[in-house]
């Protein structure tokens, strides 16, 4: 059983008994008559190859309280593209596919680029601000949730938790992040425990109090992928194309919002999802890749808040980070072991050796390049740009949904 200890600043919604989930929808279902749901799934067409998404599909074919499924597609060709629509035609929710390797969205995106808002490569952020950018066309949608689609152990559960804080008419929630634990016979999410906690946790002791690293050492699990928003907020936020996507809406959230508006959800008892490679010789790949981007975007948010840098601050930060990854696998080998869990701390050493070089990489393209990679703009920008382009959008979908 979760406790009910409020720590940070942020509200935190635990689950502290089961709830039939039937009665939480049928809540839903009234809630939404209101104030619409759209839901947001970023995927690869791979995805639809294993096990995920159609256990995905199946749990949403109960989902009838939502208006509106986006599914942003990458990596498909047309008969693969044709593939998905026939499979998401069973869900009971308007469905609209987005094909952003088809012509029309290719075309969108040259548009974008010719206009000067460069949306970057291919990936799960642009996936997901194009997403985004569809939702707010539907002046219904009131409330907008995504989750990934690579969960294995996929529940309506996690969806209905995630939104209920942002829907019921009794709270005023802005914003919700889901968290849950990352535990098999082991435990996982390495960027989070071993990375992202410690560096926040240093940059703490060596700035003193920081209202926004406060901010996200509230987080049980700042690195989720599962989070909700209403449509105001939605359309004034900026997203980064790589890694750092997660930091950089928690960072657009705490400039567009206030803190007692955002709260966090234990959406799951468990969590499970395809896990990536440490890849240690290679800082452009894997989790080396990942903690890259979400240092650069943190060192992007807190330059942009005012912080100065210097190179005696960066040298203190690269002292402080070891020792405090070492505390981490201190504390998580002792929680291992008296869980009975599988607990190997050479690898877990090993990954925070691979980090510490991480984040002496990212320190260095920062000094380089402080804007980093641009954050593609937030949509209010883009319809101040080009007014038509959200409507551009909606066609080419429609046509390629045709």
């Amino acid at each position: 059983m979760a406790d009910f200890f409020q720590n940070g600043i942020i509200a935190t919604l635990q689950k502290l008994k089961e709830r039939p989930l039937q009665a939480m929808e049928e809540e839903l279902q009234r809630f939404s008559e209101e104030q619409k749901i759209a839901l947001l799934l970023p995927a690869l067409y791979s995805e639809f190859e294993g096990e995920a998404m159609p256990a995905i599909i199946q749990e949403l074919e109960g989902a009838d309280y939502l208006h509106r499924i986006i599914l942003s597609l990458d990596r498909a060709d047309r008969e693969q593209f044709e593939d998905v629509k026939h499979r998401m035609s069973v869900l009971p929710a308007e469905v609209s596919i987005l094909w952003n390797d088809g012509p029309r969205i290719s075309a969108l995106i040259k548009e974008l680029e010719g206009a000067n808002f460069p949306v970057a490569q291919q990936g799960k952020g642009r996936g997901v601000w194009m997403a985004m950018g569809l939702a707010l066309t539907d002046k219904d949608v009131h409330t907008i949730a995504l989750h990934d689609c690579d969960i294995l152990n996929y529940s309506r559960e996690m969806l209905v938790r995630l939104l209920y804080p942002i829907v019921h008419p009794a709270t005023d929630f802005e914003f919700s992040k889901g968290f849950y634990p990352r535990i098999t016979d082991r435990l996982y999410g390495r960027v989070t425990r071993l990375f992202f906690t410690p560096l926040i946790r240093s940059l703490k002791q060596l700035l003193g109090e920081h209202r926004f690293l406060y901010f996200l050492d509230s987080f049980r699990y700042a690195l989720s992928g599962e989070f909700a928003f209403i449509r105001s907020l939605a359309k004034g936020i900026q997203i980064s194309p790589g890694w750092g996507l997660e930091v950089s809406m928690l960072g657009e959230v705490y400039a567009n919002t206030t803190v007692d508006r955002v709260c966090q959800v234990e959406i799951a008892e468990t969590y499970n999802h395809k896990h990536r490679e440490l890849s240690k010789g290679d800082l452009g790949r894997g989790l080396s890749a990942m903690s890259v981007d979400i240092a650069q975007d943190l060192f992007r948010i807190l330059a942009q808040g005012g912080l100065i840098f210097s190179d005696a601050f960066f040298r203190s930060l690269q002292a402080s980070y070891p020792q405090r990854a070492r505390w981490a696998i201190e504390r998580y080998h002792a929680l291992a072991l008296i869980n009975g869990l599988e607990y190997d701390r050479h690898a877990e050493i090993e990954a925070a050796e691979t980090f510490n070089r991480a984040l002496r990489e990212a320190t260095e393209k920062f000094k380089r390049e402080p804007v980093g990679a641009r954050p593609m703009a937030a949509w209010v920008r883009v319809r101040a740009g080009l007014p038509e382009f959200p409507y551009q959008l909606r066609e080419a979908v429609e046509l390629d949904n045709g």
